[in-house]
């Protein structure tokens, strides 16, 4: 999978956006100006940056080499996935999703139920 493929299965989320806050290098995707998953590629590897519940970051990183704790964020509740090693590709559209509903939960319900009718 590569960050084309990625920014596909993202972008179909409702009201996904796409954002540059770090520069061009790093796209960043946000739902209702919150930011649910990240994604960083150059010449060497692709790597994607995704919100998860404190116990799968746990269980993913044991489990997985390319999946280590969340590069410059909470290592607790994100975890980065390089897409060049032994990445389980299978999961990936449901850690996507993942990440996106437990964004989507902490919305405030106005802006939840202004989701729902998208």
């Amino acid at each position: 999978m590569n960050a084309a493929q990625l920014e596909t299965i993202i972008t179909k989320l409702p009201a996904a956006k796409l954002d540059y806050p770090f520069g061009p290098d790093v796209r960043v995707f946000k739902v209702m100006g919150k930011m649910f998953a990240l994604i960083s590629a150059n010449n060497i590897t692709t790597r994607i940056t995704l919100k998860a519940h404190p116990a799968d970051v746990e269980i993913l990183t044991s489990q997985f080499e390319s999946i280590q704790p969340g590069y410059s964020m909470n290592k607790r509740h994100w975890i980065t996935i390089f897409l060049d090693q032994n990445c389980p590709i299978s999961l990936l559209p449901d850690m996507i999703q993942n990440s996106y509903d437990l964004v989507v939960e902490k919305l405030a319900k106005r802006d939840q139920m202004q989701l729902t009718q998208l």
